[in-house]
């Protein structure tokens, strides 16, 4: 009768709110509250009125949501693997209980069609199952629970981890890695930790992604949800290797499960979407037609469409442009940044409309491929056309330097240059300063600019400083000898500073 009663609170711990509802009903309980007052309410009406009539509700309860079959472990083994793993209980068991029963609970059968099913992961390829998709399961009410699975490697499982090579140190390309999720049969579930999780592998506690740091005030940290490596801490020989996992127990259901995979890099995927998802360049322009088609019923006709080759990811010229089928711009990213970003930290979005972009849905650009290789570094947009061609664009700094360019006059050129470079130097003035004023500065009056034949085939021009003013007053014969006494008088003229007169200038 004890066993019995066990078995009934443990299935009661079990039910859903309305499983509980109708056990309470059924017995002239009231049927208000929340999940926790039903759970105990039901719980003291087992221990305090327990009876054949009691027990008979509880099991019915319990068999019209899990359905009892038996060979459940027999069932769940995927054929040709012989590996053997013990429930995920949360206690010991006996071994009549360890077949059929689960936390002193019948065990549930899962159908084909309501198993739970986990998102495949591009980095991740599945050899092998060592352990279906297995409900964790509490059996009492505290917050955290230990629950434990046990699995032995076969010995050609064991040599593909031992000979696999090393893709990163201390990180092989064969791997056993344990995956939990949500305990959900619709769809496809991804991997989800439970709170306070901890992975402990034959006694030594294993490696748990931790949380990202968030940049952003307000928002808490998010960890990465991805399998958990447990090779190292594994024995690689028959003896069985026993997890187990420690889970915070606040209401959500969860399910483990253990695989034997291949993981590959970054590089890896790279490869594989060149060799099978490149897009032909004449279907790059078809597309593009199609956007740039006129409709007749649109007020608004678009002449062209603007792509920059600047990946939006790392503000870099894009390298191989790469985009999501099911996206509807032609704006690409560069897809070995792509790739390198979502190894470390995956997130699988679009970086341009942050739309879902995974690995399956990725193509090369092959018509933005060719562009690439025919513009310069410079040019960072180009503009698609109606027709399917392109043309650069070129920023508003180019166009200002051409507009500069176009509308600049042409004029001769005049050479000045060092007189010993031409063989000569220039003739000397014979009406060099000879205006003066009263105060010893020159009357700058007149200039003379006589050009004359050079010996290299320039042009001689005298700049000399002349004082009409000064010659009409003083005639002819005065004036020569006052300018040979000036001359006579006078220092030796300056030289300017490529060694020629400062009066004089050469022009070729």
């Amino acid at each position: 009768m004890a066993a019995e009663l066990v078995e009934a609170m443990n299935m009661v711990k079990s039910f859903r709110v309305s499983d509980l509802q109708t056990l309470l009903a059924s017995m002239g309980r009231s049927k208000s509250g929340l999940k926790q007052d039903l759970v105990g309410r039901a719980l003291r009406l087992v221990q305090t009125e327990y009876s054949p009539e009691l027990l008979k509700n509880v099991r019915q309860l319990y068999e019209s949501r899990f359905p009892k079959a038996t060979g459940w472990l027999a069932a769940r083994r995927p054929d040709g693997i012989p590996v053997a793993y013990s429930s995920l209980s949360s206690s010991p068991t006996t071994t009549s209980q360890s077949a059929d029963y689960l936390n002193g609970i019948s065990k549930p059968l899962l159908t084909p069609g309501a198993e739970v099913k986990l998102v495949p992961l591009p980095f991740y390829q599945t050899l092998e199952t060592l352990l279906p998709p297995t409900e964790l399961i509490a059996h009492n009410n505290e917050k955290l629970q230990d629950s434990q699975c046990i699995f032995e490697l076969t010995p050609n499982q064991a040599d593909q981890i031992r000979n696999a090579s090393e893709i990163r140190p201390g990180s092989r390309s064969i791997q056993v890695v344990l995956r939990i999720c949500y305990s959900d049969s619709i769809g496809v579930q991804e991997d989800q930790y439970p709170p306070n999780i901890a992975v402990k592998v034959n006694q030594s506690y294993c490696h748990v992604p931790g949380y990202y740091p968030s940049n952003k005030p307000g928002v808490e940290p998010r960890r990465p949800c991805r399998p958990i490596n447990i090779t190292p801490w594994l024995h690689l020989s028959s003896v069985s290797n026993r997890v187990t996992i420690t889970w915070g127990n606040f209401g959500k259901r969860y399910s483990v499960a253990v695989y034997l995979v291949r993981v590959f890099t970054a590089a890896d995927l790279f490869n594989q979407l060149k060799l099978c998802s490149v897009e032909n360049p004449d279907r790059c322009r078809e597309r593009i037609q199609d956007k740039l088609r006129f409709d007749p019923e649109s007020e608004i006709a678009t002449t062209g469409l603007r792509v920059s080759l600047i990946c939006p990811l790392v503000k870099m010229r894009l390298g191989v442009p790469c985009r999501v089928l099911t996206c509807a711009h032609l704006q690409c990213f560069d897809a070995v940044f792509f790739l390198q970003m979502n190894e470390k930290k995956p997130t699988w979005t679009c970086p341009v409309c942050d739309k879902p972009a995974p690995f399956e849905l990725l193509t090369i650009d092959g018509l933005l491929s060719e562009i690439l290789k025919e513009t310069n570094e410079d040019i960072e947009e180009i503009e698609y056309l109606t027709d399917g061609s392109w043309q650069p664009i070129r920023d508003e700094k180019d166009k200002e330097r051409e507009r500069e360019r176009s509308s600049t006059p042409e004029y001769s050129v005049v050479d000045i240059c060092i007189p010993e470079a031409n063989g000569h130097s220039p003739a000397h003035s014979s009406t060099s300063l000879t205006g003066r004023s009263g105060n010893g500065s020159m009357g700058m009056t007149g200039v003379t600019a006589a050009p004359t034949a050079a010996p290299g085939g320039g042009v001689v021009v005298d700049l000399t400083l002349d004082d009409s003013s000064e010659e009409e007053e003083g005639g002819g014969a005065g004036g020569e000898s006052e300018d040979t006494e000036d001359s006579a008088d006078s220092p030796t003229p300056k030289r300017g500073r490529y060694n020629y007169d400062k009066d004089l200038v050469t022009a070729y």
